[in-house]
């Protein structure tokens, strides 16, 4: 198609029943007693990408990791990234900042005892760095994490969004020093940021739809940094609570389709690592600032 290899393709491994959907009805206590899919799911998404060719990252689960260090050693095996997706997949604005330090250290040791490399890309549990969070890039950049991608430049969600934020790769800069933000992508439409990266959003759009604003965004120069979970290719998971009409709808629409989509989009479209993207990105605001200088 002769489009610019600019689509990050990421994957937050969790487990089904680790959404904060669930948060209310079900304590973290009771992860251990709950049957694991993560594992064959995030095997079957290896695959997938085996199959055509591609290498992602992988924000891996602390609390996976540790449980599934194997599953962590096939990624990189595969010649994957691998981020960190926290310990606890805990809100980040629910915890202090003493907390959320420790729950990133953990989730870091775990890693890289698993994986025998440095882990320097993180993605927070349901995008939650935002404006009563940002306190959070700083522990990041201390703990040595030198890539976010955690914002989404969006107005209107229950539990996440920046609006204002740069929907492109761009440098943040903390007391502590820079880190360089890969938001999650977005298509303004009628004056408004519209998320077109994936998730739910990729399960609730028709596949036209998709390919329609991901065309019209590299068209225009802009990256695409696309993202799903290992159970959104799992339409027979266990529904171990009761949710709302709402959640329920959220997390379940289209499960059974999720998988014939992703290798459609895997077809249509170039994909690489977040990493490479960023990369790329930096060596492109450098020359412009040395091309100004």
């Amino acid at each position: 198609m002769g489009l610019p290899m600019v689509c990050a393709l990421t994957i937050d491994v969790e487990d089904y029943f680790q959404v904060t959907a669930f948060d209310s009805r079900l304590a973290r206590s009771a992860w251990e007693n709950l049957p694991s899919r993560v594992v064959s799911n995030t095997r079957a998404l290896l695959e997938i990408f085996n199959s055509h060719g591609v290498h992602g990252t992988f924000f891996v689960l602390g609390w996976v990791a540790e449980r599934f260090p194997e599953l962590v050693r096939e990624i990189v095996a595969g010649g994957h990234e691998l981020g960190s997706h926290s310990y606890w997949h805990h809100l980040i604005y629910q915890q202090t900042p003493a907390e959320f330090r420790e729950d990133l250290r953990r989730s870091k040791g775990v890693l890289e005892q698993a994986s025998g490399q440095a882990v320097t890309m993180y993605r927070a549990p349901t995008f939650s760095i935002t404006a009563r969070s940002q306190w959070a890039l700083e522990i990041l950049v201390e703990e040595g994490i030198a890539i976010d991608s955690s914002i989404f430049p969006i107005a209107h969600h229950d539990r996440y969004g920046m609006p204002g934020v740069s929907p492109e790769i761009h440098e943040r800069v903390t007391p502590a020093g820079s880190i360089w933000e890969a938001p999650m992508s977005v298509a303004r439409i009628w004056g408004k940021n519209i998320p077109i990266g994936g998730g739910g959003y990729f399960r609730l759009y028709p596949y036209a739809l998709t390919a329609k604003l991901f065309r019209r965004a590299l068209s225009a120069g802009q990256y695409i940094n696309f993202y799903l979970h290992p159970w959104e290719i799992d339409p027979d998971q266990p529904r171990p609570v009761k949710l709302s009409a709402g959640r329920r709808w959220r997390h379940y629409v289209n499960l059974s389709r999720t998988r014939k989509k992703l290798e459609r989009l895997l077809r249509d479209f170039a994909f690489v690592p977040l990493g490479q993207v960023v990369k790329s990105a930096q060596t492109m605001q450098a020359g412009a600032v040395s091309s100004r200088s």
